[in-house]
């Protein structure tokens, strides 16, 4: 083990803008995509509008995708989330607010802008970095094509330190890298992130009960001369609703996967890929004493669902 470099390199401001602005105009495109659903299929119940809405979503993700491979084109994940929150909270103030409580109203502007120091934090927190300083014979292997041997070095640092493939970094407790917050989950910021991922959730819960009391409140005038514009802001919350609800089941689903993962004091990446590390494999002997080639998952760190739950609430942040 050496100090620890510094991972922040200087940024390339003229790429990163463009990378922002790249991500504002396919945030843009998500929302006109989701626009569509309310403004042909109004009538239709909720149920078939959300089906309707992520066929939609698939499809502008993958012919984006399919863009962004021709041009040449990057974007940010974590300035498409800002965007994206940042695009709700507007339509929030310029059409839901009217029909909020006040209670409400305080609550979710107060939600967004935890959510927003929430995201800033977690783009700068240090997952727990550590320094490693390889060996002759690790530059080797590293340059070899066997992605296990790779890994099998992770093993020998202790503390459950695994090596990021996209950072190219060393990590204690190691989760995942979330693309959508730009860093990777680890140690020191696995709780943030759960914190935040909840705020997620709570937020787009509250955002949905102000759109229930938008709907239910909000009535069309018969032959108002507005009626028009009226009309196309019921259809633009109507399409921030579907949005959100996508977007709330799949982090549901995120989230308790998360809380299982903490119960059993087991990580994303150890359980995806744990044919890599040794110390979550078992042999299977056979009858005579010979060793199988059967090889089954076994999870050393779990002490049980109580010490598991204190040592997360008890990790370094």
């Amino acid at each position: 083990m050496v100090e620890l470099l510094d991972r922040k390199k200087s940024a390339n401001w003229p790429e990163l803008i463009g990378r922002c602005v790249v991500s504002f105009i396919l945030v843009l495109l998500t929302q006109c995509s989701q626009f569509l659903v309310p403004q042909f299929f109004f009538d239709l119940p909720v149920f078939i509008q959300l089906l309707l809405s992520a066929l939609l979503l698939l499809a502008v993700v993958g012919v984006v995708g399919w863009c962004r491979r021709l041009l040449r084109v990057r974007a940010s994940a974590p300035a498409f989330v800002f965007c994206s929150v940042l695009f709700v909270w507007v339509v929030y103030i310029a059409i839901v607010r009217q029909a909020a409580t006040h209670l409400m109203d305080l609550l979710f502007n107060g939600q967004i802008i935890l959510l927003i120091f929430g995201l800033c934090r977690m783009l700068s927190s240090d997952p727990g970095l550590v320094s490693y300083s390889p060996s002759p014979s690790d530059l080797i292997a590293q340059s070899s094509s066997s992605e296990i041997d790779t890994y099998h070095q992770d093993t020998e640092l202790g503390d459950r330190v695994r090596c990021c493939q996209i950072c190219k970094a060393y990590v204690k407790g190691f989760d995942h890298h979330c693309p959508a917050f730009g860093n990777c989950i680890g140690h020191k910021n696995y709780l943030l992130f759960m914190v935040l991922l909840i705020g997620f959730l709570w937020t787009e819960a509250t955002y949905l009960v102000c759109l229930s009391q938008y709907a239910a409140q909000f009535v069309v005038p018969d032959g108002d001369g507005t009626r028009l514009e009226i009309s196309l802001s019921r259809k633009v919350a109507s399409s921030t609703m579907l949005f959100s609800i996508l977007q709330l089941v799949w982090q549901v689903l995120f989230l308790l996967w998360h809380m299982y993962c903490i119960c059993f004091n087991i990580r994303t990446d150890e359980w995806i890929h744990w044919k890599r590390y040794p110390e979550f494999q078992i042999f299977i002997q056979s009858s005579h004493g010979e060793k199988s080639s059967e090889v089954r998952f076994k999870n050393p760190y779990d002490k049980g669902v109580l010490q598991n739950l204190k040592e997360f609430m008890a990790s370094k942040r």
